[in-house]
């Protein structure tokens, strides 16, 4: 065997070794993962041993590992969907997990038929997909509006808020979040062997984001319409991760916040200030948040790591 020979034909087993090991890996696909939470999603996915390709409209920045692979994807296209699924890359085909941000990502972006339609129908596009190719764990990102945010007029009935607080949608947006959730509700129930994980976001927050929290300080009625609820985008990355790492069937709810609320001001003076006479059961902390995270600690073992102070 010449040296050439040998050469080439060792390059050649390295690169199906190589080869032979990424396809060992999750493969998940992230829709919207070029957004302000799609982007530290996919970091925290990769850099957990996922295989991960992005579906959105335009590419993640440049600062994505590059081993990230990036599909052009217009989710209201069920063609598209079921493709891009079906032969993600010329390497293998299929997934196997799917997190779907793709979204509108709050109410006022547009006319709310249209913010409505698109919503709804990548959802259901991701969801009917899913049930055709056998993908059976999937994560999806609702919304805290669902339980009646922003909080004006409406009042809640107690706070802290929870997963068990009523849905009561209050806009386009948050009522196409709604339809998610029942539609998911429903695809687990088609078949029982499907999980389906909706997370109730709070306000997404990016680490540039937080120097405008000093601003609203001296008011707590500015950030009363979600409870002074926010969540930092990179602690929303691994709630996801814990999601599809939970063990389960069915169609399962969280919500999802930081473990603070976004004011200095303790507790029982801002529910005080903002919202005299309803319900308060006094936290265990005096800034702790007032979207009870306790149920992605316990079910998820959702731990968040950053702090807007």
């Amino acid at each position: 065997m010449s040296p050439l020979s040998f050469t080439s034909e060792r390059a050649l087993a390295q690169a199906a070794d190589e080869f032979a090991a990424a396809a060992r890996k999750p493969r998940v696909v992230v829709t919207g993962g070029s957004g302000k939470l799609g982007r530290p999603t996919l970091i925290e996915l990769y850099e957990n041993g996922w295989e991960v390709i992005n579906f959105d409209r335009v590419p993640h920045p440049s600062t994505i590992p590059q081993e990230i692979i990036f599909m052009q994807t217009n989710l209201e296209d069920m063609g598209q969907v079921i493709e891009n699924l079906i032969d993600v890359d010329t390497k293998y085909k299929g997934v196997n997990a799917i997190v779907h941000l793709a979204a509108l990502p709050a109410p006022g972006m547009m006319a709310s038929s249209t913010q409505f339609q698109l919503n709804t129908m990548s959802t259901y596009n991701i969801l009917e997909a899913s049930r055709k190719l056998g993908i059976k764990n999937l994560v999806l990102a609702s919304s805290e509006t669902l339980l009646g945010l922003p909080l004006n007029p409406w009042l809640p009935d107690r706070i802290p808020m929870d997963e068990n607080s009523p849905r009561r949608p209050e806009s386009a947006y948050s009522l196409s979040k709604l339809v998610g959730e029942v539609m998911s509700e429903e695809y687990t129930r088609w078949d029982p062997s499907t999980k389906i994980v909706s997370l109730r976001f709070s306000n997404v927050m990016a680490p540039d984001d937080y120097a405008a929290f000093e601003t609203w300080q001296d008011d707590p009625k500015i950030r009363k319409w979600n409870v002074f609820g926010y969540i930092d985008a990179r602690d929303g990355g691994q709630a996801i991760r814990k999601s599809l790492e939970y063990k389960a069937t069915g169609h399962h709810q969280f919500l999802i916040a930081n473990s603070n609320t976004t004011m200095r001001k303790p507790n029982a003076e801002l529910v005080a200030a903002a919202f005299p006479g309803v319900p308060y059961t006094p936290t265990a902390g005096p800034n702790d948040t007032l979207l009870s995270i306790d149920k992605a600690k316990r079910v998820l073992g959702f731990s968040p790591k950053w702090d807007w102070k």
